[in-house]
């Protein structure tokens, strides 16, 4: 590629882009999508009811072992179990199997209409995900709206070393998914500008910052906002199969060492094959400036973030002082474990959320950027305001899942999915690594992290376990899959803002070619990831604490 960055000329790969964005543009509105789903399983609920479809399967069924030791606590403790043959005390089992038949329930029958209408204000209420995207963002969005995030990376961007430059901005990128848009919207911009001031290649700048921030976005060194929404959608979905629940923290490990590893990768692929392949910068290409990323005065901003680091220093002593000590408020009240099913995992979100509230109104105090409490009450207001789609399309995934677990669809499918699978005997790593490009190439016609693990969870979950595959290992797949394809697929929603940034350094450029520059992204990423995941899946290294490969 020349200095010019000409649009790549109509050859067999432009006219496959171009007929990928045709095919793009037919895909309806996410919310609209399940909505025909929705009509998509009603019908084909209806047809396999009546063509008398079921199956027959063994499955774990809790015994009610509270209750028996209620009702004897009741009558003063007198009842004992003993085994029947030997005659010597026995206990209760927690888990029995039985064989129990599941025939397809249709939707459209009296019964499924009556479910319909029925559950459809109980299936949103009881959709967790709803309730933990509020939680978060509240936090988030302060910090955004008081100048924190863009203040951060501003400063992180100015201390760096023109050596180290490339990684500090890639790091910095992986980092940035706790807060999406100002990743996209504020690194981005901001890495081509500081590529130029050091004399650099500008859309070498963003492409790194932009593989950072998209084709590594399913991990992070943090715990994410969409952390919690799949770690919600997913106990959802084990919820209804009576499987034991993860928590947020069951891929942390896996996305601590991706997260390291995919920054080097991106570095060193943008030292070594994008900048050479830019070749110099030629300043007389620029195109129309973009408007510049508004900053705060140096002073201010500085003493902003002075309080900001006074105020996360204050929190971090808080939350050791309520987990550290024993019989800690958030430490389990009966084992005294910090790590597992705990307080503490369970205020992990509140504590991150709180974290970004406290900080972000310490740096607006600070800088002047929010003046009071009703700022920054119309910050997180207007935070949830931007949220309002979002919160369409969980209505109908709600409904989506409720009705599609009612039906038995999920179920029948994952049995007869996993007859075929023990009789084919294929490996479950095989079976993974294939998942991954399905999620892969589905991310073409359909980006967004959320999206379609609510349509895959239901499916795919029940089938993996019947293979001993725990749900945390396949959660760690999808991750693979979906996040180096948003680069290049003409539906990311960020990608024309990208094109006006490259063409604020280079006026020809187009969707071509921001394009051509991140396909390599998305080949070396996919690539180094799955390769990754492989090895982490033979070594049997646990995806986070109390994570293991397997079900135990």
């Amino acid at each position: 590629m020349s200095a010019t960055v000409d649009a790549p000329k109509a050859g067999s790969m432009a006219r496959m882009l171009d007929g990928i964005e045709r095919l793009g543009n037919k895909v309806p509105n996410p919310t609209l999508l399940f909505v025909y789903l929705i009509g998509f399983i009603a019908v084909l609920s209806a047809i396999l009811s009546w063509l008398g479809v079921s199956v027959t399967d063994e499955v774990v069924v809790p015994v009610p072992t509270d209750d028996f030791a209620q009702i004897n606590e009741h009558l003063g403790g007198i009842y004992s179990l003993y085994d029947s043959t030997t005659g010597e005390p026995a206990t209760l089992p927690e888990f029995v199997v039985v064989e129990q038949e599941f025939p397809i329930r249709n939707l459209l029958s009296v019964e499924g209409v009556r479910f319909v209408f029925s559950s459809f204000v109980d299936n949103f209420a009881g959709f967790g995900v709803v309730a933990v995207v509020l939680i978060s963002m509240a936090g988030v969005g302060v910090a955004e709206a008081a100048g924190l995030m863009g203040a951060l990376i501003r400063r992180v961007v100015k201390v760096a070393s023109p050596k180290v430059l490339p990684f500090i901005l890639v790091f910095v990128g992986v980092l940035s998914s706790v807060a999406t848009d100002a990743g996209y919207l504020i690194l981005i911009p901001l890495a081509a500008a500081a590529y130029a001031s050091v004399g650099r290649h500008p859309l070498a700048g963003m492409a790194a910052a932009f593989a950072a921030v998209g084709a590594v976005f399913g991990v992070n060194l943090l715990i994410t906002p969409s952390d919690s929404m799949l770690t919600e959608i997913t106990n959802d979905v084990l919820g209804t199969l009576g499987m034991e629940t993860i928590n947020v923290t069951q891929n942390f490990f896996f996305s601590i060492v991706s997260s390291l590893v995919l920054t080097v990768v991106v570095t060193v692929l943008t030292t070594k094959f994008i900048e050479p392949r830019l070749g110099p910068y030629d300043p007389s290409q620029a195109g129309t400036a973009v408007a510049p990323t508004e900053e705060l005065d140096a002073a201010a901003e500085a003493r902003g973030l002075r309080w900001a680091g006074w105020t996360a220093l204050a929190v971090v002593v808080g939350v050791l002082a309520l987990s550290l000590p024993p019989g800690a408020p958030l430490r389990d009240p009966a084992t005294g474990d910090l790590i597992g099913t705990t307080p503490f995992m369970a205020s992990l979100i509140f504590i991150i959320s709180l974290a970004f509230l406290l900080c972000g109104i310490a740096f607006g105090r600070g800088a002047g950027t929010l003046k009071g409490g009703d700022e920054t009450v119309g910050a997180i207001a207007k935070t949830f305001g931007s949220l309002g789609g979002l919160l369409v399309m969980f209505l109908m995934i709600a409904q989506f899942i409720a009705l599609f677990n009612w039906s038995n669809l999920p179920t029948v499918a994952a049995v007869e999915a996993a007859h075929l699978l023990e009789q084919a005997q294929v490996p479950a790593l095989v079976l993974l690594v294939a998942f991954i490009l399905v999620i892969l190439l589905l991310d073409i016609i359909l980006p967004g992290l959320i999206p379609k693990w609510a349509i895959f969870a239901p499916v795919f979950l029940p089938i993996f376990a019947t293979l001993g595959v725990a749900p945390q290992t396949l959660l760690a797949a999808y991750r693979v899959g979906d996040s180096p394809m948003n680069v290049i697929t003409p539906l990311m929603v960020y990608l024309p803002f990208i094109v006006t940034v490259a063409q604020r350094y280079v006026k020809k450029s187009g969707l071509g070619t921001v394009i051509s520059l991140m396909l390599p992204y998305t080949v070396v990423v996919l690539l180094t990831w799955t390769v990754l995941y492989v090895v982490w899946f033979l070594l049997g290294i646990p995806w986070g604490p109390d994570a293991p490969v397997e079900i135990t």
